[in-house]
This record gives structure tokens, C-alpha cells and sequence, in this order.
């Protein structure tokens, strides 16, 4: 089992920061890119940000000089670092991993369960 927990969500006023965390856990082989998406109210999720295993990164441009995201491979664990945080960053967060478990070397993408991010004043 496999299992993707997030936390670092909240309300903050505009301008503020955030860090979110997801840490990765269970029968993990190998994980490959993880990834941060958003869903915003009435909208589809959509990619915040994502890296792969070696440190490349690549940010939706409404994010692009704001957010940072980095990670921890020996934690199994991502990080989302957002700053000069807007109204419109107001959504769910949620994280991502392409992984491998052990034994059958199976590969897919894992989800964690979601984070509420409110930005207001």
C-alpha cells in the first residue's frame, strides 16, 4: 500500500506564505516525478508545479517567480513553497507521484487526499 499525505494548508491574507509538505510512504521501490496540482472552485485540477527525480522542474506560468518546488528523496517527500500568494490561488491542493512499488515493480501515479489553501483577506 502506498499512501501520499499532505499538510501545510490554510487561510492566508494576500502577499502571504505557505509551504506545503507531502510525504510519500509504504511499499515505495522507486518514485519519479512528483507533482503539485490545484483545483480551484468551478474549476478542472490543473498543474501547479512538478519535478522529477534528478531536480527538473516546471511551473504553470500563473505560478512562475512565486512558487518553488523542490524535494527530499530521502524523506520521499515534496515541497511546495508558495509566496506573494493571490485571491486566486484559492483552491485545493493536491499532490502527486509517479512511483514503483516493491515485489511487482508495478509503476503508477498516486494521489494524496488534498489540502485547502485560502487566500483572503
Amino acid at each position: 500500500q502506498v499512501q501520499l499525505v499532505e499538510s501545510g494548508g490554510g487561510l492566508v491574507q494576500p502577499g502571504g506564505s505557505l509551504r506545503l509538505s507531502c510525504a510519500a510512504s509504504g511499499s515505495i521501490f522507486s518514485i519519479y516525478a512528483m507533482g503539485w496540482f490545484r483545483q480551484r472552485p468551478g474549476k478542472q485540477r490543473e498543474l501547479v508545479a512538478l519535478i522529477t527525480s534528478g531536480g527538473g522542474t516546471n511551473y504553470a506560468d500563473s505560478v512562475k517567480g512565486r512558487f518553488t518546488i523542490s524535494r527530499d528523496n530521502t524523506k520521499n517527500t515534496v515541497y511546495l513553497q508558495m509566496n506573494s500568494l493571490k485571491p486566486e490561488d484559492t483552491a485545493v491542493y493536491y499532490c502527486n507521484a509517479d512511483l514503483q512499488v516493491v515485489v511487482t515493480h508495478t509503476r503508477a501515479l498516486y494521489w494524496g487526499q488534498g489540502t485547502q489553501v485560502t487566500v483572503s483577506s
